[in-house]
């Protein structure tokens, strides 16, 4: 899942991009609010995670002009004082939730976590396809009881095709999810992680899954039950 942080002081960027990266999250940043909303005009993210002072425009003009365009993105929103009149300006122009600084990583992660979750219309803790899980609270794989040792792109593109198992998922939209604006990329990369997980699964002796390539359509997760997987393309994020 990629997600968009907007956030102008340098090195509380960096950390906070670190911190989320660790925890298999895709994240591009932006330093100023006409960056962030230039982003928000051209590319899809799963969730924004906005500060409200920043310079060139504020956090409150890059959410009033998201929500005007009718983007239902989820918005957590960094603020540094925590005022009661700032939270209610936030949520009333269609924040989903606030943070104050300073704040613990933890907390932060959480907040992240139950927004994608709710965001996907799905509130399940953990998604399934055979013997493998993924846990979108420890945002762990595990195939039986072995948990399932990934990079972070190869964790994204796993993540993509459980969290739509039995639908066929573009490559174009693995692309989007797993690279970011800044990636010296093409979209064949994702042909190498798709061989990277085969490679993985088949080491954890996982027969009974499957990852299927749909030419001209995408790539599809399923179990192995002997039946054709669903060819319902899937662009939802």
């Amino acid at each position: 899942m990629r997600i968009l942080l907007v956030e102008d002081h340098l090195e509380l960027s960096r950390w906070l991009s670190k911190a989320l990266q660790d925890v298999h999250l895709s994240v591009e940043c932006a330093m100023n609010g006409a960056d962030a909303d230039a982003l928000l005009h051209t590319q899809e993210y799963a969730m924004v995670i906005l500060d409200l002072t920043l310079p060139k425009m504020d956090g409150l003009e890059v959410l009033r002009r998201m929500r005007l365009r009718g983007s239902k993105i989820p918005v957590l929103i960094l603020t540094a004082s925590g005022g009661l009149e700032e939270r209610v300006q936030g949520l009333n122009l269609g924040a989903d939730d606030y943070l104050a600084k300073p704040f613990e990583l933890a907390e932060l992660e959480a907040r992240v976590k139950a927004l994608l979750r709710r965001s996907q219309g799905n509130e399940a803790v953990v998604h399934c396809c055979a013997a493998l899980q993924f846990d979108t609270v420890s945002r762990m794989f595990s195939y039986g009881a072995v948990p399932l040792a990934l990079t972070p792109r190869e964790h994204a593109v796993l993540e993509a095709l459980i969290t739509r198992v039995g639908r066929a998922v573009p490559k174009e939209k693995l692309f989007d999810e797993v690279f970011k604006l800044d990636d010296d990329a093409n979209l064949d990369a994702i042909e190498i992680y798709i061989h990277r997980l085969r490679k993985k699964l088949e080491t954890l002796n996982a027969c009974g899954v499957a990852i299927t390539t749909l030419r001209g359509i995408g790539y599809v997760l399923d179990a192995k039950t002997g039946t054709s997987p669903n060819l319902h393309t899937n662009n939802s994020p």
